[in-house]
């Protein structure tokens, strides 16, 4: 019994590291390209969420449909608050960057309570993804077999994206230095909008399967997934995909297990121990688990 316990919290872990690996991803693309921390992109997974109970619930459509808009709900608000609010201050100080995506975010999470007020709505899911299905002996219902599937296929996506097209060509060149990607001939601002609106598109996604996983959303509720997606982004190396990837899995294991396995007195204290594991990390590898110094990548 202690066994299929065991087994059933990794599970478990294995779903919210899904989830928080593709949002964490976003953000490490970001800072990769242009060095923003940018706060505002945990709230796509709200409106991702939002965007599918309209297409879902309200509009009618089949879930087959609904994902790829929702998707592409996401990309387009990426390429929206790119242009708007970082693109203008492109050259500006770090700090300016930051404190226009926590503005950012505060504008989205209004508009969201103004627009859809600040009740939390039930997420309305077809009943198939709902139903359990059994998985190696585990029951498990099929919204999460479909989040365990999806997220890596995204994330080979993108991959793909980075590593074999001209796009992630340009990507890359405009990582490693910016000045010299625009003299070699990159398009910077196409590349930068290009890498929100993949950052964001993930993010829309994460939202869809928050929703479906959790069966409730609210303008509120993009805050902290995002916060613990940029530490997992920090735990893997920020800027580094790969380390997004892991740092969103080794986080989604780790706190699950930490409620999972110790006594339920300290449940509550489960996002502390978030934190607590970021700095625990950070104090052994400064640059993260795949991260690189900076002394390295100049």
């Amino acid at each position: 019994m202690e066994g299929a316990y065991l087994a059933q919290q990794i599970l478990n872990g294995l779903i919210l590291g899904s989830m928080y690996a593709l949002v964490a991803v976003g953000f490490s693309m970001i800072y990769g390209i242009i060095n923003l921390i940018n706060f505002a992109h945990g709230d796509i997974v709200m409106i991702g969420a939002f965007s599918t109970l309209t297409l879902l619930a309200i509009l009618g459509l089949p879930l087959w449909v609904v994902a790829p808009g929702v998707v592409a709900v996401g990309a387009l608000c990426g390429l929206i608050i790119e242009r708007a609010a970082f693109r203008p201050m492109r050259g500006a100080p770090q700090v300016t960057g930051f404190i226009a995506s926590l503005g950012v975010s505060i504008m989205i999470q209004n508009l969201g309570i103004l627009t859809v007020t600040a009740q939390p709505r039930n997420f309305t899911f077809p009943d198939y993804m709902l139903a359990a299905v059994s998985v190696f002996g585990f029951e498990i219902q099929m919204v999460n077999v479909c989040i365990m599937l999806a997220a890596p296929l995204l994330v080979v996506g993108l991959l793909f994206v980075v590593h074999r097209t001209r796009l992630g060509v340009a990507m890359r060149a405009t990582a490693e230095n910016l000045d010299v990607a625009r003299l070699m001939g990159v398009n910077i601002n196409r590349t930068i909008a290009a890498t929100f609106a993949l950052g964001s598109a993930l993010a829309g996604a994460a939202g869809l399967m928050w929703g479906g996983k959790f069966g409730q959303i609210d303008p509120l509720m993009g805050f902290l997934p995002g916060l613990k997606a940029f530490v997992a982004a920090v735990i893997g190396g920020v800027g580094s995909i790969p380390g997004a990837i892991l740092g969103g899995y080794v986080l989604g294991l780790a706190e699950v297990l930490f409620v999972g396995l110790l006594p339920p007195v300290y449940s509550s204290y489960r996002d502390a121990f978030v934190f607590g594991l970021l700095i625990l990390i950070l104090l052994v590898l400064p640059n993260g688990i795949l991260g690189k110094s900076t002394e390295e990548r100049a």
